[in-house]
C-alpha cells in the first residue's frame, strides 16, 4: 500500500464511521484514509462463526474477532513498523497443533479481554499499541447468530428452509431470501452508537451483503440511531455476485433486499461500480431503486486491478477514496 493521496484530503476534516466486516470493510478503511479524516471509527459485525474466530467463539464464549482484527490491520501506520503490525496481526499460526490457524491478532484480542473484561478496551489497546489511525468497535459486545431463510434445498422450489450460522448462510447451495440475527434485539455497543452520532460520514458496505452489511440493519439501536444522525450516509454496493448467498444477485438485487430487511433505512448517495454495466436500461433499473432510499447514484469505476491489468474483485482504495470525495463534496455543496 503506497502512501496516502494527500490531494483527496477533505477540508476541514470530518469524521467517518464505516459499517462492515472482512475484506469489503479492510479496503473501506483504507480508501476513507486518503481522505485524511479527523476521526474514523469501523463498526464490526460480529457474526462470524469459522475458523480461528469460531474456535474463539466456542471455546472461551467472546465474541469473533476475525473482523474486528483485519480492521485494525487496514488502520495501522503506513511506515515499517506499521507494515510489521499489519502482518503479525494477519499471520496464522501453521503446524497441526492447538494453535493451528489461528490468527496472532485474534489471540492478542482475546487474551486482552481476559484480561481486561471488556472488548471495547482489549480492541483499544490493540489500536494503542500498533498506533492504529482510527478505532475499531463491534457492533454488540456479544456474538450474534445468523439465521436465513434459504429456498432451492429440496427439489420444491417453494420449500423455505432455515439455515443458521455466518458459514452455513455464506456456503448455501440455495438461495438466501431473507436472515435474522438471535438475538433478534441486542443492545448495540454503546460506543459504536456515539460514533455514529459524531459523524459527518457513515458508509454501509461492501462486504457480504447477507453476513457482514445487512446484520447492522438490524440491531434496532443502530437503525433508530441512524434515523437521527445528521451524517450523510454512503452505501457501497459490492462489485460481483457472491457465489452462495448472492449467487445471481443484480446490484438492483442488492438494494431491493436491503430495503426489504430494513423499510426505514435512508441514504444520501450509493456508489456503483460501472465496469461491468451493460446498458443504460440497467442504469435506469438501478437509479429507480436507489430512488426508493432517498438517495442519488454515484457510477464511476473502483474496482482494483491486479498487476496485469486484469479486474479483480475488491474494491481499489484509491478509486473509492476519491468516489467518497466526490460524493461527500456534491452532498456538502
Amino acid at each position: 500500500m503506497s502512501f496516502l493521496d494527500h490531494d483527496l484530503a477533505l477540508t476541514p476534516p470530518i469524521s467517518v464511521a464505516c459499517f462492515g466486516g472482512g475484506h469489503g470493510l479492510f479496503q473501506t478503511l483504507r480508501a476513507v484514509r486518503h481522505l485524511a479524516p479527523r476521526e474514523i471509527t469501523a463498526i464490526v459485525t460480529v457474526a462470524d462463526d469459522g475458523g480461528s474466530s469460531g474456535r474463539i467463539r466456542r471455546e472461551l464464549g467472546q465474541i469473533p474477532p476475525g473482523d474486528l482484527r483485519m480492521a485494525l490491520a487496514a488502520l495501522a501506520p503506513f511506515d515499517e513498523q506499521g507494515h510489521i503490525w499489519e502482518q503479525t496481526l494477519q499471520h496464522r499460526y501453521g503446524g497441526h497443533g492447538a494453535l493451528a490457524g489461528h490468527a496472532v491478532g485474534n489471540m492478542l484480542i482475546a487474551g486482552l479481554y481476559d484480561v481486561l473484561g471488556s472488548e471495547v478496551a482489549a480492541l483499544d489497546q490493540v489500536a494503542q499499541m500498533i498506533r492504529a489511525e482510527g478505532r475499531v468497535l463491534p457492533l454488540c459486545e456479544q456474538p450474534l447468530q445468523i439465521a436465513a431463510e434459504v429456498a432451492g434445498l429440496d427439489e420444491d422450489p417453494r420449500i423455505i428452509r432455515e439455515v443458521r450460522g455466518q458459514v452455513a448462510v455464506a456456503s448455501t447451495v440455495g438461495q438466501v431470501r431473507r436472515v435474522r440475527i438471535h438475538p433478534d434485539q441486542p443492545p448495540a455497543c454503546a460506543e459504536a452508537l456515539q460514533a455514529l452520532r459524531n459523524a459527518d460520514l457513515i458508509t454501509l458496505g461492501p462486504g457480504s451483503w447477507f453476513s457482514s452489511v445487512l446484520p447492522h440493519l438490524l440491531v434496532p439501536e443502530v437503525v433508530e440511531t441512524l434515523a437521527t444522525v445528521d451524517a450523510m450516509k454512503v452505501v457501497v454496493l459490492n462489485l460481483d455476485a457472491e457465489p452462495g448467498e448472492t449467487a445471481g444477485f443484480t446490484a438492483e438485487r442488492h438494494i431491493h433486499i436491503l430495503q426489504q430487511h430494513c423499510a426505514s433505512f435512508s441514504a444520501d448517495a450509493v456508489i456503483v461500480d460501472d465496469t461491468q454495466l451493460g446498458s443504460a436500461s440497467e442504469r435506469g433499473h438501478i437509479e429507480r431503486a436507489v430512488a426508493g432510499l432517498g438517495a442519488w447514484v454515484k457510477f464511476c469505476d473502483v474496482r482494483e486491478e491486479d498487476v496485469d491489468g486484469f479486474h479483480t474483485s475488491r474494491h481499489d482504495p484509491a478509486k473509492l477514496a476519491a468516489a467518497l470525495h466526490e460524493v461527500y463534496q456534491q452532498g456538502k455543496a
